[in-house]
């Protein structure tokens, strides 16, 4: 998705910062921008490190400027086809540090940068359709980050937005990445997500493009702290059934060391 995001505000004239972990893949994304005469520039950051954030929005002004747009789009689930009762400690925190203390982390340097200097800005956090309401064999750490980004989305536009800096979500549903590409091949899993979807499907990377132009541009000058989600109305639909008894003994078999084998009770004699 970040790949996604890049190139659409790229083609619609933004200068674009890509960063990231892997320097080789944000390298081979700037050839490709730039083979397409668009504006970019790579910074590697891991943003689980605070000082790390600082100085790629520090050599993001230096190359462009100032930032006028962040999109919050780094995001893990390393408690993966997990139950609950399964997820390590060390699954949970990484979580954790990436989906929510790496978004804070973003959101504040981009935060005291658009106040201090007075112009203001749009920050874009990447929620999930996860994060509004409990749904049985989403990943907890998951969907308990998600829900948190939720909140605090809501919360910094309470306080920012008197001074010009709005801050929103998208909520993404079901959408083939690198981080989902495993689950939303043909087969079960894609037929039954499907299935539980208004529309029948789960969505195309373009589809995002709306929501993130609105929240980049003056066409949302007056939104702020909205969480819009885009997923088919997945969320408006909330309670239907989602993981099956066939889903989770696949699960079993896809996921290694029984970490999606469910705990249940004996069975009476």
């Amino acid at each position: 998705m970040g790949v996604t995001f890049a190139e659409i505000l790229a083609t619609r004239g933004a200068n674009v910062v890509l960063s990231g972990r892997r320097i080789e893949k944000l390298n081979d994304l700037k050839d490709s921008f730039d083979s397409n005469h668009l504006s970019s520039h790579v910074v590697q950051c891991d943003v689980t490190d605070s000082a790390q954030v600082a100085t790629m929005f520090s050599k993001a002004e230096e190359v462009f400027g100032r930032v006028d747009i962040l999109v919050n789009n780094a995001g893990q689930i390393a408690e993966a086809g997990s139950v609950p009762e399964n997820i390590t400690d060390a699954m949970f925190e990484q979580t954790v540090k990436v989906n929510l203390m790496g978004l804070w982390y973003c959101c504040k340097e981009a935060g005291n940068r658009m106040l201090n200097d007075g112009k203001g800005g749009s920050i874009i956090n990447l929620s999930s359709v996860a994060g509004l309401n409990g749904m049985r064999g989403m990943p907890a750490a998951y969907q308990a980050t998600k829900g948190a980004v939720t909140n605090l989305t809501k919360s910094l536009a309470a306080n920012w937005a008197d001074r010009g800096v709005r801050v929103n979500a998208i909520a993404p549903g079901w959408f083939p990445s690198e981080m989902t590409g495993s689950w939303v091949r043909p087969g079960m899993f894609l037929d039954h997500i499907s299935a539980n979807s208004p529309m029948g499907r789960i969505g195309k990377p373009e589809e995002l493009s709306g929501a993130l132009l609105l929240l980049a541009s003056d066409a949302s000058s007056f939104i702020n702290g909205e969480i819009i989600s885009v997923d088919g109305g997945v969320n408006a639909s909330t309670g239907l059934p989602f993981f099956t008894e066939e889903m989770f003994k696949m699960m079993e078999k896809a996921v290694p060391g029984d970490l999606a084998k469910r705990v249940k009770p004996p069975e009476n004699e």
